[in-house]
């Protein structure tokens, strides 16, 4: 009776790739990137904690002596949201005004891009590729460069409204077009052409098939570009400082109003 050698196989190389990865991934670089996440935290957990503090207290003693005898209070809160001692920005209306500004900001760009981004990836016109590069290329154009073009487009068509929102949503969605159709498209490109070509045996025309075949299976790809475009646009100082007036202004641009009238307010900041 023979035996068969069962063959060993020889062991993997370590890399230089596998070295780093096994020195960031060990128990002392996690430790390590512990401790620095905690001291990155303190800062913001001490303003935090001082937004709940009288302001006397504040302005006496240091927030960590709020474990020692804890005095809470929302008079901050109330006072930066209402304006009830008169030394405060009153950001709820502001609050209001961003919520406003930022949700059709996601919405339209969303809309317009999913349909632009079928178009060039389902359906075949001529010079589709170089309108899809000239989308994609819009990319590297700065902001800065496209305000007093889109000023003077407002002035031709008489849309500098006073408290008017459409400005600025106008603004908002023409900047997000080109990373939205640049996404969007990518994802749609990669769906397996049998689906749309079914749909089109079936007799599903192009309203049909983007709507219950395409629109159901790019939902991750939605969902991230509306998520990186709520961001943008919640957080957006530039926009809101060409487009918007006093009565419109998001809280961004209320903020920035905040810290030149009371930066050395704790108690006003703090919230």
């Amino acid at each position: 009776m023979t035996t068969v050698p069962v063959p060993v196989l020889a062991p993997e190389p370590v890399t230089a790739v596998g070295r780093v990865r096994k020195r960031l991934t060990s128990r002392t670089a996690s430790a390590i990137s512990l401790v620095i996440a905690l001291l990155w935290t303190v800062p913001t957990f001490g303003l935090f904690i001082s937004s709940f503090r009288p302001e006397q207290e504040i302005k006496t003693n240091g927030w960590w002596t709020f474990f020692n005898k804890p005095q809470l209070t929302l008079d901050n809160y109330q006072d930066v949201l209402f304006g009830t001692s008169g030394t405060s920005g009153r950001l709820a209306s502001y609050f209001v005004n961003s919520l406003v500004i930022t949700i059709p900001s996601v919405l339209f760009p969303l809309a317009f891009c999913s349909l632009a981004a079928y178009a060039l990836a389902w359906t075949k016109f001529k010079g589709r590729d170089w309108i899809y590069v000239g989308i994609f290329a819009l990319q590297i154009v700065p902001i800065q460069m496209a305000l007093v073009p889109l000023l003077q487009f407002f002035n031709i068509f008489a849309l500098e409204n006073e408290g008017s929102f459409i400005q600025i949503w106008f603004a908002h969605t023409c900047f997000a077009i080109p990373l939205g159709v640049f996404l969007l498209h990518n994802f749609m490109a990669e769906l397996p052409g049998d689906l749309i070509e079914a749909a089109r045996v079936d007799g599903a025309g192009h309203a049909r098939i983007f709507r219950q075949v395409v629109l159901p299976l790019i939902v991750p790809a939605l969902a991230s570009f509306g998520i990186f475009q709520f961001l943008w646009v919640w957080n957006d100082l530039l926009v809101s400082l060409v487009f918007a007036t006093s009565q419109n202004a998001p809280i961004t641009y209320a903020l920035r109003e905040q810290m030149r009238a009371f930066s050395s307010n704790i108690d006003v900041i703090g919230p």
